[in-house]
């Protein structure tokens, strides 16, 4: 290194303090207090190659602590990565730039993951933690052999994800994850007095963690720090004290610099408190020379990992893992067989794991887990033995009581590449993890998420474990595709829609209490369709009974009564309003028809089958809190029998 390190840290500094002011909106403290710690890890420690972001042996760089983007896209940048340019940078924040307001995974090849939500940056990095400890029991140091690399702050650490994410990284004895806390302690509020006295190094080493304390501003103090995280075979996490806004010396060390921009005169102060003298969006020629030069040595690693995989006779095998290519094999086609020469009658949590049991034999990507819930949840198969800290080769993680630390976790496996995670927990309970499921959705990945006891349908465990607004409101998560199937061959066709989904994660909803066989043949994938025709109207057609999962039997009774009275009723399954409103007009139109009565059956909220039904329409469920109770009872309080819904359809036909 031929600069002063600080010189280096200061183009960091002067890109954030002159984007956020150009934009009038973002935060220019926590990139210039975490210069100095950002200059360091990429000079000599992140393993990266800005010409292949990514490369599937690099190292993975979080930001946790969003808000400072601007330290994100200033290194990337300084680093010699395409994007952002210079004019990426000068229209931080607007519209036509990538350099969005918190990090997106999205936008830029070389932010790993979408950080917003303080906490889940840190949680996400436990799961790219496990993803890499698993890959690297199974290809080994040659293909695999790479750390994960986290800035966080105060917020971060003070989320309540972040304690379930530690507690898992603790016992997972995650040791190639290290955590770079910026401890400058100022929140937005003001000083970190004002909201926690808690001893924040205790409770990460309680929990397994290998702890370091550093200067955040002295470079040969922060590779004393590193260099102990390296030699440790725990996660670390290494308190960086630092001075938010670092160089502005009006406002340095208060909350004045964390959410606004610097103004023009405090600008000016810092660059002769810096002594930068360049024009704003300027960087030196020989400091951008010297930043360049940090990606040499990741360039020379990138080539000789390249030759080991050129050479490797796992070469195929590696490389299709990495890039999510999942096709279920004939274990799967054999089940598919079975249940059509012997249709069982069973809940559909029972047909998700027997669906699982043929889906984990013919893809070794699938690792699955449960938060605390396995036997409830029927996540576990035979080929998904135990991944533990002696060993990482398993494929079936036990979370714990950990919903949201678990999606989390799941996003940073399906990110980081070469897993196709799964994780189950009772349905009520994606209001503990909602965050991590709209990150999955916003971040575009493959994140399965097993969810059951689907209804009142669980019974005497009552409302607070019976989900009522819940498939509705996921619903109304964009890119999220949520599926209610109605018996094995639903769930089973669900299963395959969830691994061809790229670049969207689903959401299985599943109920406790068995189901009797609907379909018979598994010659197409209906379920592709979201909602198809199950069965006919024998008699000329005056009804469609719209249902899904549990209650679409239901529905095969009342159009039964229907028949026999002379009125014809069609029964749609609707496993998926994402799917049917994907499918042409001419295929939602036959299925949906303008001259029937529409009727929606769901054991949950009516809020929003108005779609489908029309203001005309029917619509049965419950637009309240569930009851505790056995199943059969709680269905007949709520009106969810033959016996009660076909005389209000017959009412509103006019008999």
């Amino acid at each position: 290194m031929t600069l002063p390190e600080r010189q280096l840290a200061n183009a960091i500094r002067a890109l954030a303090m002159d984007a956020v002011q150009a934009a009038n909106s973002g935060h220019p403290g926590m990139p210039m207090g975490m210069a100095d710690v950002a200059t360091v890890l990429y000079s000599d420690y992140l393993k990266f190659d800005p010409a292949d972001p990514k490369w599937a042996d690099r190292d993975r760089f979080v930001l946790s602590a969003g808000h400072g983007s601007m330290l994100a896209y200033a290194a990337l940048h300084l680093a010699g990565y395409a994007r952002p340019t210079i004019d990426d940078i000068r229209n931080f924040r607007q519209l036509s730039s990538p350099c969005a307001g918190h990090p997106e995974n999205f936008e830029l090849a070389g932010v790993e993951t979408t950080t917003g939500p303080l906490g889940q940056g840190v949680a996400t990095s436990v799961g790219m933690a496990i993803a890499e400890r698993h890959l690297n029991a199974i290809y080994g140091d040659d293909l695999v052999d790479h750390r994960t690399w986290v800035i966080a702050g105060d917020g971060c650490l003070m989320e309540g994800i972040n304690h379930e994410a530690i507690g898992l990284a603790g016992h997972l004895q995650l040791g190639r994850l290290i955590v770079l806390w910026d401890d400058n302690k100022i929140t937005i509020d003001g000083s970190t007095d004002l909201s926690t006295s808690e001893d924040v190094k205790a409770r990460y080493t309680a929990t397994g963690w290998h702890v370091e304390s550093c200067d955040g501003h002295d470079p040969a103090d922060i590779r004393r720090a590193l260099n102990a995280a390296l030699a440790d075979d725990r996660p670390s996490l290494i308190a960086c004290r630092t001075i938010i806004g670092f160089g502005a010396p009006n406002k340095q060390g208060t909350s004045a610099t964390h959410g606004s921009p610097l103004g023009a005169d405090e600008i000016a102060a810092a660059r002769k408190e810096l002594g930068w003298t360049a024009e704003p969006f300027d960087i030196p020629v020989d400091i951008a020379a010297e930043w360049a030069g940090f990606g040499d040595r990741g360039k020379a690693l990138h080539s000789e990992w390249n030759d080991r995989l050129a050479n490797s006779d796992r070469k195929t095998e590696f490389s299709d893992r990495i890039v999510g290519k999942v096709v279920p094999g004939d274990a799967f086609k054999a089940y598919l067989d079975g249940l059509v020469a012997e249709p069982p009658k069973v809940a559909t949590r029972k047909a998700s794991e027997n669906t699982l049991s043929a889906l984990t034999a013919d893809i070794a990507a699938l690792v699955g887990g449960s938060a605390d819930l396995t036997g409830s949840n029927n996540t576990k198969t035979s080929s998904t033995k135990p991944l533990t800290k002696a060993d990482y080769s398993g494929r079936y993680v036990y979370y714990g009581i950990r919903e949201f630390g678990m999606a989390a976790a799941m996003n940073g496996m399906a990110l980081h590449g070469g897993v196709v995670p799964y994780g189950g927990t009772f349905l009520v309970f994606a209001d503990y993890c909602r965050a991590a499921i709209r990150l999955s959705a916003l971040q575009q990945q493959r994140v399965v998420y097993v969810m059951t006891h689907d209804s009142i349908g669980l019974g005497e465990d009552g409302p607070t474990h019976q989900p009522i607004e819940h498939l509705q409101s996921l619903r109304a998560m964009p890119n999220l595709l949520v599926m209610r199937p109605a018996d094995a061959v639903e769930t089973a066709e669900c299963w395959a829609l969830a691994l061809a989904q790229e670049n969207r994660p689903s959401l299985l909803a599943l109920t406790r209490q068995n189901l009797p066989p609907l379909r018979h043949d598994v010659t197409e994938n209906l379920c592709a369709k979201g909602g198809y025709r199950l069965r006919d109207a024998s008699a000329a057609r005056k009804v469609v009974l719209v249902a899904t999962g549990s209650e679409v039997s239901l529905a095969i009774e009342i159009a039964d009564k229907l028949e026999a009275a002379g009125h014809g009723a069609d029964v749609v399954s609707m496993v998926s309003t994402e799917l049917f409103d994907e499918q042409t007009a001419a295929w939602q139109a036959d299925i949906l028809p303008d001259d029937a009565l529409i009727v929606s059956i769901e054991a949950g909220t009516t809020f929003g089958w108005e779609r489908y039904t029309g203001r005309t329409g029917l619509r049965f469920g419950i637009d309240s809190f569930g009851a505790s109770a056995p199943i059969e009872d709680l269905f007949k309080h709520f009106g969810l029998t033959a016996d009660a819904i076909t005389p209000q359809i017959l009412a509103k036909l006019g008999n």
